[in-house]
């Protein structure tokens, strides 16, 4: 099986995969060997006709299996399997689609200081790979999973590790007010495309990891992201207490001491993993500041060798660049002394610190003894090069962390920006590619960051640009009934309520998404903040408007929670019950819907807060436009006539701010957006408004996709610039 081979010398789990696609295919009648092989590869849900391939064996139980082609295969029926095995056509398919895999396997790496034994090594909390694979909660996770997948398609040499969270993220169900309750799903990691990493003696390959004063023991799983493998901790192993192996079970778990330990876990265990496996990482990237003490390991493994403390410390800084994704402070979390000492136990001399060293360097002002512990000052006194995530999120990342270098003014803090993109061909829907596969020159996708690419947009007949528009805006209200009809039924709402949701959702009105994590600073409720001009816009009979929420408080978080409740009231409006839906339970399956379907994308964002956003960005890729707050990558991408754009200069009072941004955006939708999409010509096309979506994509495709990001850290960050000219 040649797409997962290993580098010589190496422990990587490569083998493992092989032998876990083997065992699926015993299973199976043996024609139907080359769907186990896709299987266990990711690189099936961005190859085209992956999806689809899986999809057709048995569309229900596909959906069932939520996408999942391991439990799709192990639980589909024997004269299931026995018809696809005698469907030649299908056959051709699978065999089509596999060698698509092998061929990328075989390419050469990109060239550089990286290679397979000396990896760039990508450390996230969450990844969101696929749907399949429930390890993530939101934005940070969609831009890991992206990151890989373009790293994969430029064949960098790099490897990423994560946790192996044994019941995800929570799933959300909205009661009858709209106040969000959460339940835990357990993930059998024997049933997703993962497979455990064995060591020479076939035994589970395991390292310990100092924690709480003791060593816990961890195993690690292999996910295969195209060429990317994925590693992910596991602390559910016998000998660690009951406790201890809780430490992997959730995601952003709400016990503060169980998060500061996965964070422990992660930045240590990530290190030990890698060396156990024969590799020496050539960089390590901190994606946020989670993983932050993995340069910590790095000089604790050269002092262990002999080195002294400052140059085991400028050796693991040269090697180390870092990301921070938010100024919110639940991103920035504080551990008070107490905290820090029950979980980190003897690590700290075995750095050659004592206790009140180490702690100085999680604060901005290692003086102050009452500053709690910060894992992103950590992150950045560790690291060569540190960036945010847009251009705005730099500036105010700058202007945040300058007590880090009280000798540096503001503008010469050394944290740069490299701005967020997108995986084209994961976000792009099918029909759009095909669109403009007709009309881009042969193999765009490989050049989509260049902007002459994206040229010929312009030559697309408005006509054609619209029908599709118009097919995915269909598509995608089907969707919502279906959604809505279910989600109301299991709310138990009054039979008119379902009954609305099944007729209503017009495939031809103008079609609003809002979709994002309900913290507080990403205001939904400016939504709801004057009912009555919402009631004005739903209940146009000439200009109707319909809206498509969804989104995920934090468990903890009651502000975000209390965000959602107030569309719940939308109910008593005219019309609001066939024009206004809220998608429980929103991931990436509810996201590729959206940003494929709605019209036009809104984000609200409170001012300076929003680092960056990307699902804007998504919504760009299928001819959506955007309105939103000029915060993040939209003062980057807005020009004037590409989307509309609401002020992005902060007011010191928020209800100032609040008033002032929700009648902006009342006043745009009202005077500006609804004329353009439903002023049609002669041919029933609104081409005021097709020509916006042209710009849109002429002047936002190119510079918001994962190319450019991978290149811009490649350049920026990794400094492997003789690999990115290659």
């Amino acid at each position: 099986m040649t797409e997962t081979a290993a580098a010589p010398g190496l422990l990587d789990g490569s083998y493992d995969l092989v032998r876990a696609a083997e065992d699926l295919a015993a299973r199976l009648p043996q024609p139907m060997a080359p769907f186990a092989r896709i299987a266990y590869n990711y690189l099936w849900s961005w190859t085209p006709g992956g999806r689809e391939l899986f999809a057709a064996i048995d569309p229900v139980r596909w959906e069932r299996a939520n996408c999942n082609p391991v439990r799709l295969l192990l639980e589909s029926s024997a004269a299931t399997l026995e018809r696809v095995a005698s469907d030649a056509q299908l056959m051709g398919q699978a065999d089509a689609v596999l060698a698509t895999i092998e061929a990328d396997r075989a390419r050469p790496p990109m060239q550089g200081r990286a290679s397979a034994a000396h990896p760039v090594a990508f450390l996230c909390a969450e990844f969101a790979v696929h749907t399949s694979l429930p390890i993530y909660a939101g934005g940070l996770g969609v831009l890991a999973g992206d990151i890989l997948k373009e790293a994969s398609d430029l064949a960098v040499p790099m490897v990423a590790v994560g946790l192996l969270y044994r019941q995800g993220y929570f799933i959300q169900r909205m009661d009858r007010t709209g106040y969000q309750h959460e339940y835990w799903m357990p993930l059998d990691p024997d049933r997703v495309p993962a497979a455990l990493v064995r060591n020479s003696a076939a035994e589970p390959l395991t390292v310990s990891v100092p924690l709480r004063g003791r060593q816990l023991v961890v195993q690690v799983w292999r996910v295969q992201v195209g060429r990317v493998p994925l590693f992910l901790l596991d602390a559910d192993r016998p000998e660690n207490s009951r406790i201890d192996r809780w430490i992997t079970a959730r995601l952003y778990e709400s016990d503060r001491g169980i998060r500061l330990a996965q964070y422990a876990l992660l930045g240590i265990g990530s290190m030990r993993v890698l060396d156990a496996m024969g590799m020496d990482p050539a960089i390590v990237h901190l994606n946020e500041g989670h993983a932050a003490l993995a340069p910590l390991e790095l000089a604790r493994r050269d002092i262990a060798a002999g080195a002294d403390r400052y140059t085991a410390f400028a050796a693991a800084r040269e090697r180390t660049v870092f990301t921070t994704h938010t100024p919110v402070a639940a991103g920035n979390e504080g551990y008070d002394v107490a905290e820090i000492a029950e979980v980190m136990g003897d690590f700290p001399g075995e750095i050659g610190m004592d206790f009140d060293s180490f702690l100085q360097l999680g604060r901005t002002r290692p003086e102050n003894l009452h500053e709690p512990f910060v894992m992103t000052p950590l992150g950045i006194k560790m690291s060569r090069a540190a960036n945010g995530v847009s251009r705005r999120h730099g500036e105010v990342a700058r202007q945040m962390w300058q007590p880090l270098f009280p000798e540096r003014p503001v503008d010469t803090v050394p944290i740069g920006h490299v701005t967020n993109g997108v995986h084209l061909t994961t976000w792009m829907v099918a029909p759009m590619r095909a669109l403009l596969d007709r009309h881009l020159e042969p193999g765009w996708v490989t050049r989509a960051a260049d902007p002459q690419t994206w040229a010929p947009v312009d030559n697309i007949p408005d006509e054609e640009l619209w029908a599709l528009r118009c097919r995915l805006r269909g598509e995608f209200v089907e969707y919502v009934r279906d959604r809505s009809v279910a989600t109301r039924l299991a709310r138990s709402e009054e039979r008119e309520m379902v009954a609305a949701a099944e007729r209503g959702f017009s495939a031809d009105s103008l079609t609003i998404g809002f979709a994002r994590r309900l913290a507080t600073y990403k205001r939904l409720y400016l939504i709801t903040l004057e009912p009555h001009r919402v009631a004005q816009l739903i209940s146009n009979l000439e200009r109707p408007m319909q809206l498509i929420l969804a989104g995920k408080a934090h468990p903890n978080d009651e502000e975000g929670k209390r965000s959602a409740q107030g569309v719940f009231t939308f109910k008593e409006l005219a019309h609001a019950a066939e024009r206004v839906a809220f998608l429980d339970n929103y991931d990436l399956g509810i996201a590729s819907q959206l940003v494929a379907g709605c019209d036009l994308w809104v984000n609200l964002p409170r001012p300076p807060l929003e680092a960056s956003g990307t699902s804007g960005m998504k919504s760009v890729l299928n001819g959506g436009l955007n309105l939103s707050v000029l915060d993040g990558w939209w003062t980057e991408a807005y020009d004037g006539a590409n989307g509309w754009a609401i002020s992005g200069d902060a007011v010191y009072d928020n209800h100032v701010q609040d008033s002032r941004d929700a009648a902006a955006l009342y006043d745009l939708l009202e005077h500006e957006v609804a004329p353009l999409f439903y002023t049609r010509g002669s041919d029933g096309v609104p081409h005021d408004w097709v020509r916006r979506i042209k710009r849109s994509l002429r002047t936002n495709g190119p510079r918001f996709t994962a190319t450019r990001m991978v290149h811009d850290y490649i350049d920026s960050a990794y400094l492997l610039a003789s690999a990115a000219a290659e």
